[in-house]
């Protein structure tokens, strides 16, 4: 761990329940989720904080799962349907990196299945977009259409799972 990251995460432990909630809103868009994360300071470590964050993210229900779900745009689009911080924002853009320069046939399904699956599911597509290709993203989100409700929640929260740690590292990295 660098010198700058430990600086980082000795920042986050230091500030208010305020201000720290609205820095772990950043990389997970469950309240409960950052709540929680909050009580779990001091962080010793990377690690710690991944741990603790990852223990608590599966501690949680559907609701705070699909409260974190709607953090992010859909596949392609860069509003969330809740509020986010222009962090959030840039970071979403980034992941979403693979769905630039995509053949326009590619976007138009994109969009067309990802509403297919809100409304199938009752929630947007959520997916680890980091180093993935549009089409790479048009293929899974195929695959997890023909998932039933029950199974695809929990893929959904894995996917969200990974962008938090991402999110999580890109946070005390700063």
């Amino acid at each position: 761990m660098s010198s700058n990251s430990h600086l980082a995460l000795g920042r986050l432990n230091l500030l208010s329940p305020g201000e720290a909630e609205n820095e772990l809103l950043k990389c997970c868009g469950s309240r409960s989720w950052a709540q929680r994360l909050i009580n779990e300071r001091p962080f010793k470590s990377l690690d710690d904080l991944l741990a603790k964050a990852d223990r608590i993210w599966w501690s949680l229900g559907p609701d705070d799962w699909l409260e974190a779900f709607r953090s992010h745009p859909k596949i392609g689009e860069k509003k969330a349907e809740h509020q986010t911080s222009p962090e959030a924002q840039h970071w979403s853009e980034q992941e979403q990196s693979g769905a630039r320069g995509a053949a326009q046939e590619t976007m138009r399904l994109l969009a067309e299945l990802n509403d297919h699956y809100e409304a199938k599911f009752g929630y947007i597509f959520i997916i680890c977009a980091s180093g993935k290709s549009s089409d790479e993203m048009l293929a899974r989100l195929r695959e997890r259409l023909k998932n039933d409700p029950q199974k695809e929640l929990p893929v959904a929260a894995r996917e969200q799972a990974l962008i938090t740690q991402l999110r999580l590292r890109k946070l005390v990295a700063i």
